[in-house]
């Protein structure tokens, strides 16, 4: 008899803010990859809530939206069955390992954390320790699951860097602890802009409001903010980097129908701006729409949903203990 051996999937894991309401920059961008990675790698999913707190946070409102990022991530498709998706604050060890890593990361290391610099502009009256050192934190949430890959887009990518150097050296100075994950770049995963400035990402940290589409956002409200989208003077339906704003659209559309630029380009060729900013908006809408309602009916049963989050707590529990006990161990700890 031929012994054939089951190969072992990779391990990837994805973590995101409870900030402020999942925008489709977010969907289109990394959570929509999230589903589809479920079948390809053994996948690990966080809600980052002790990120959130760098910023200052209302206590009723962050734990709605708490429990609503975990739904949402639910309600996309992320099965808790195959997947381990938990609340970031439910397992300890990510502060825990957190301590020792930044005990073997140097000053300088976080002095030029781009990130640093630009929360610390926008939020100049609560520059706190927490949001200098959370790259720390960011690279203690990673480490403890020892994944092969993390997705990562462009904001991110220092962090991920930073998270190997730590790891690298961490390892070097103990002996082999943990695994040095790979930045993973997804086949597909549209660059979403903001509707209302398509020079800069498309953010739910955005003051302006027409600037984002939240993925629960009703119909009306989607359809409406697509209308105020800013375009371009050219009155053309073309894809171009001089027509940051119509290119935008043009992706957004993409992403969601499956059609290419170039089929784009001929169904709306001689038609004006405002019918093309009507279709995307009907078609963003009717994308959307299974997600709110399937989220909708998630949220509404708080027991059912708190036995996922427990059991996912459990699962990563499981997973972080042993690395945390190994790196303890190593650093000459009693145990």
């Amino acid at each position: 008899m031929c012994n054939i051996e089951t190969e072992q999937k990779k391990k990837v894991l994805s973590c995101i803010q409870p900030s402020g309401m999942l925008t489709l920059g977010n969907y289109l961008g990394a959570l929509k990859n999230w589903v589809n990675m479920q079948d390809e790698f053994d996948c690990t999913f966080a809600v980052a809530d002790l990120h959130a707190i760098t910023v200052r946070q209302e206590p009723a409102a962050l734990r709605s939206q708490i429990y609503s990022t975990y739904a949402l991530l639910l309600a996309l498709g992320i099965d808790p069955e195959k997947n381990t998706v938990f609340i970031q604050s439910h397992v300890p060890f990510h502060t825990q390992l957190s301590w020792l890593l930044s005990c073997n990361t140097q000053f300088g290391e976080m002095s030029r954390m781009t990130q640093f610099k630009d929360k610390s502009a926008k939020h100049p009256e609560n520059v706190n320790v927490g949001l200098f050192s959370y790259p720390v934190l960011m690279a203690a949430d990673i480490l403890l699951y020892k994944p092969d890959f993390v997705p990562v887009g462009a904001d991110q990518k220092q962090h991920l860097e930073i998270a190997r150097d730590i790891a690298v050296r961490f390892n070097n100075k103990y002996g082999d602890v943990f695994t040095i994950p790979e930045p993973y770049i997804p086949k597909t995963g549209a660059r979403v802009m903001s509707l209302q400035d398509p020079s800069k990402k498309m953010s739910k940290s955005d003051d302006n409001v027409n600037s984002w589409v939240a993925i629960l956002d009703s119909k009306d409200d989607i359809i409406r903010k697509f209308k105020r989208a800013v375009t371009d003077s050219e009155a053309c339906v073309r894809f171009s980097e001089e027509q940051a704003g119509i290119s935008n659209l043009i992706t957004i559309y993409s992403a969601v129908t499956g059609k290419t630029v170039a089929e784009i380009e001929r169904e709306f060729e001689g038609k004006g701006y405002g019918e093309f900013k009507l279709a995307v908006g009907e078609s963003v809408a009717d994308t959307l729409a299974p997600i709110k309602a399937s989220y909708e009916e998630i949220i509404k049963d708080k027991k059912a949903l708190e036995q996922l989050y427990k059991e996912g707590a459990d699962k990563a529990c499981r997973q972080a203990y042993k690395t945390y006990n190994k790196a303890m161990k190593k650093v000459g700890f009693v145990l």
